[in-house]
């Protein structure tokens, strides 16, 4: 899931800095290996790696309150960063800073986890109008193989979340979704999308039946629109509340249930895309089994003050790495999750984002959400362009705008691209007319006036490892 147009900032080596727009809800597909064979092959792959010391020496196993890690090794920290400074990443527009975020007007907002960030030797950016850590110390890379192999926790606490209360919350939200909100269980959660009457995508969002209310995640960009919109989709039907003093945590990874269940023991007992409210490490919380990196693991929302209380004792077990937006959008990218203002825009309809499975029998059949009309049509038609994914041979990185061409005739744009740490190599996603959208389809993109060989991909790029029971 992602948010709208606000741009992030990133540090590139060797080329000229691009601009990516936000991220996030997670989406459902394959499960993979789970259990102690996947976290020893991790384990093993990081010490191979040299990744498990040198990260552990950036801090202290055991965060106390406010405690300083100046007495951690930065020299190992500096060495594991430099190892991987030729991997390029686009998040960022404005330089990077160790600084907290300044006091002016227009100044990004600050999450409860800030001076946390700082303190752990986090470098910002201003992001959705937060100012957010985009690596520490460790670098994108190995935060992202670490999360790959053991459990990261990232902060998504500039994500925006709303409560949804009334009799008929669920029927009401079904106006202005697509999704099958009326259908979900008490304790399940569905990914949806706010559209608009051409089909569109407004933001793609989390929807979990709390039994006595609806529980929303929607992108940290959209969030002042969003509840615009739904305020006045829903007024007279249902009641939408702001939540601001809350906070949203993310412990992502194979490691993350076996850490959890140590302070949150009931956490185990949830599947995929389910929720429940749960006492973390004392301290009250609405845990559920989801995310946006293609891996097992819980995001967990919380009173804005207890976050910094959970965000140390969760990164004081071994396991665990704090992971920022650098991280979390290359991991995203590898689970082929969609990022909002790129993949997902008000011009894009579910059926051609390959979201088609997000929208039951049930609502394909009744409609009565905006644009019903057109996703019937591209539905029964098929849609003229389809969002594929894309290996490009070679080095060379397809970054957003990139152009798809086919015997030199333009066919699509690339929407997300990158370096795919797990794979060793580019990787992207991108729409492309629907007649060269099958898998093995050989395409060019030109990157910096050059064309260069691609082929379509099956997407994911790495396979999903959700727990589903």
């Amino acid at each position: 899931m992602g948010s709208a147009t606000q741009m992030i900032p990133v540090e590139e080596t060797g080329s000229q800095t691009r601009r990516r727009r936000s991220n996030r809800p997670g989406n459902s597909q394959a499960n993979g290996p789970q259990g102690d064979e996947t976290l020893e092959s991790g384990r093993a792959a990081l010490g191979a790696a040299g990744l498990t010391e040198g990260a552990s020496r950036l801090r202290p196993k055991v965060l106390e309150p406010r405690r300083s890690i100046s007495s951690g090794s930065k020299t190992e920290g500096a060495r594991l960063t430099l190892a991987y400074r030729r991997v390029e990443h686009p998040l960022l527009e404005e330089p990077l800073s160790n600084s907290p975020a300044a006091t002016t007007p227009n100044a990004p907002q600050a999450t409860p986890l800030h001076a946390l960030h700082a303190e752990l030797g986090a470098k910002f950016v201003p992001f959705a109008g937060y100012d957010m850590p985009v690596q520490f110390p460790a670098g994108i890379v190995a935060e992202h193989k670490h999360t790959r192999a053991l459990a990261g926790l990232f902060d998504v606490s500039h994500m925006g979340q709303v409560r949804i209360d009334g009799a008929g919350a669920a029927a009401a939200l079904e106006t202005l979704v697509p999704g099958d909100i009326g259908g979900l269980a008490a304790g399940a959660s569905r990914y949806t999308m706010l559209t608009n009457d051409a089909g569109g995508i407004l933001d793609d969002l989390m929807v979990t039946n709390m039994g006595d209310h609806l529980f929303l995640v929607v992108n940290a960009s959209r969030k002042a629109e969003d509840l615009a919109h739904l305020g006045a989709g829903l007024r007279g039907k249902a009641e939408v509340t702001a939540l601001p003093d809350r906070a949203l945590l993310a412990l992502q990874g194979p490691a993350a249930v076996e850490v959890l269940a140590r302070h949150a023991p009931e956490a185990p007992r949830l599947a995929f895309m389910t929720a429940a409210l749960m006492p973390v490490g004392g301290l009250d919380a609405c845990v559920s089994r989801s995310g946006y990196t293609g891996e097992d693991g819980f995001e967990i929302s919380l009173a804005a003050a207890d976050a910094e209380a959970v965000a140390r004792l969760l990164l004081g077990e071994p396991e665990v790495e704090p992971v920022g937006l650098g991280a979390r959008d290359t991991l995203r990218l590898e689970a082929g999750l969609c990022l909002f203002g790129n993949d997902l825009t008000p011009r894009t309809t579910p059926v051609e984002a390959g979201l088609l499975w997000s929208i039951s029998k049930r609502r394909r059949a009744e409609g009565g959400y905006p644009g019903a009309g057109v996703v019937s049509k591209q539905i029964a038609d098929g849609p003229s362009v389809r969002r594929v994914g894309l290996k490009p041979q070679g080095r060379a990185l397809a970054r957003e705008h990139t152009e798809i061409k086919n015997g030199g005739a333009a066919v699509g744009e690339v929407t997300s691209g990158g370096f795919g740490p797990s794979l060793g190599g580019p990787i992207a996603m991108g729409y492309v007319r629907a007649a060269h959208a099958k898998a093995g389809s050989k395409l060019t993109l030109t990157i910096r006036g050059s064309d260069h060989a691609a082929e379509v991909v099956k997407l994911p790029f790495v396979p999903h490892r959700y727990f589903r029971g």
